[in-house]
């Protein structure tokens, strides 16, 4: 059978052509108002055959040479690249030797060195550098690690000191070994007061949980020689001149017991020295006992006894960082916990808990009643 084909009309394309247009808009009417008054068109000139035949030959290579091209394209710049040497004062800092503006002065007094010059303000150093700052050596931090927060439970009679000429035990003698850094005390507890004390060994971060723009409140739990009255109570939140200045309570909850020896939860927004006590002995009585309880969203937990330390989740670091205004993407960078550590982190918690649970009570097994002999 022969198909027609109409000469008027030709035959549709079995496969669909995207047009090529010459133009579009106005430039198109252009044409055809040029070519209804007899003007010669203008048309757009084609390019070149060997143009073409190169753009042919670069499309039908392309699928070939896409696995290259991906890898040319994920290759990373090397202008970009990191560098291994950091500013002076923010290596210190993430060390634990103070704030970036603390280390600023100390370089500007020129008490800083690095390997055995005066340090200036400006000065990048890396990890192969010794640096010293009032002639103790400063152990550097490498910028990628693991970030740690514990909680440790201090009982009284620990002084908060890497040592002690006197010989008194210190609350860094519990505490779990670090690799290559060391851990950096958030504030300080008297010895003779018991309770939470935080630890990390992230110096910036302890930094801005220390300072007072922080705004981050501490909880106690007092116990009172003393008659308490409702006057007492808000001349403490209104305030109190102590020699250090003006310091007051944000808030006072009755605890338990009752004459002249009661418990009372009360909260203060600064880590001043003996702050708490201070504040009660202006009133003319006695504080006999003091626990902190809580810093920040932080408390101690039950299974966690005197002189135990427990790691802080991830969770619970990341809150405290918020609560601190602590942005943790803009100082350094926190590997994530392996799967080895995680381990070893649930082995702890687990043997903390197992050890704090009261003692399971061993069935007696049942007495046998003698036969009845009829």
């Amino acid at each position: 059978m022969v198909k027609k084909i109409d000469q008027d009309k030709p035959e549709k394309s079995t496969r669909a052509v995207k047009p090529v247009v010459a133009g579009k808009g106005a430039g198109a009417k252009r044409n055809q108002e040029k070519t209804a008054s007899g003007e010669k068109p203008t048309v757009k000139k084609s390019a070149p055959a060997k143009a073409r035949n190169k753009s042919v030959a670069g499309a039908e290579s392309g699928k070939s040479h896409s696995k290259q091209a991906a890898v040319k394209v994920a290759k990373p710049d090397e202008s970009k690249a990191v560098p291994s040497d950091e500013k002076l004062q923010k290596v210190l800092a993430r060390a634990g030797a103070g704030s970036r503006r603390e280390m600023e002065r100390l370089i500007e007094a020129g008490q800083v060195k690095v390997n055995d010059h005066i340090a200036k303000l400006g000065d990048r150093v890396t990890n192969k550098d010794k640096i010293f700052v009032n002639g103790q050596r400063i152990i550097l931090r490498t910028e990628l690690t693991r970030r740690r927060v514990i909680l440790y439970n201090k009982p009284e009679g620990e002084i908060c000191s890497r040592s002690d000429p006197e010989g008194r035990p210190t609350v860094y003698d519990r505490l779990p070994g670090l690799n290559g850094e060391r851990w950096i005390s958030v504030g300080r507890l008297d010895f003779n007061t018991s309770g939470l004390l935080l630890f990390t060994n992230d110096g910036e971060l302890a930094n801005k949980l220390m300072h007072p723009s922080s705004v981050i409140d501490r909880e106690y739990l007092v116990r009172i020689q003393g008659d308490v009255t409702d006057e007492m109570k808000e001349q403490l939140l209104d305030g109190v001149l102590l020699d250090d200045g003006v310091a007051r309570f944000t808030d006072i909850v009755d605890g338990a017991g009752e004459g002249k020896n009661r418990w009372f939860y009360c909260v203060v927004m600064e880590g001043r020295n003996r702050e708490v006590r201070r504040l009660w002995e202006s009133q003319g009585v006695k504080v006999s006992r003091l626990k902190r309880v809580r810093y920040a969203n932080i408390f101690i937990p039950s299974h966690v006894r005197v002189g135990q330390w427990i790691d802080l989740t991830e969770r619970e670091i990341q809150d405290l960082c918020m609560t601190a205004g602590f942005d943790s993407s803009t100082y350094t960078r926190i590997m994530q916990p392996t799967r080895d550590e995680l381990a070893q982190l649930q082995r702890h918690d687990k043997k903390l808990r197992a050890a704090s649970a009261a003692p399971r009570r061993h069935k007696a097994p049942p007495r046998k009643r003698p036969p009845i002999v009829e």
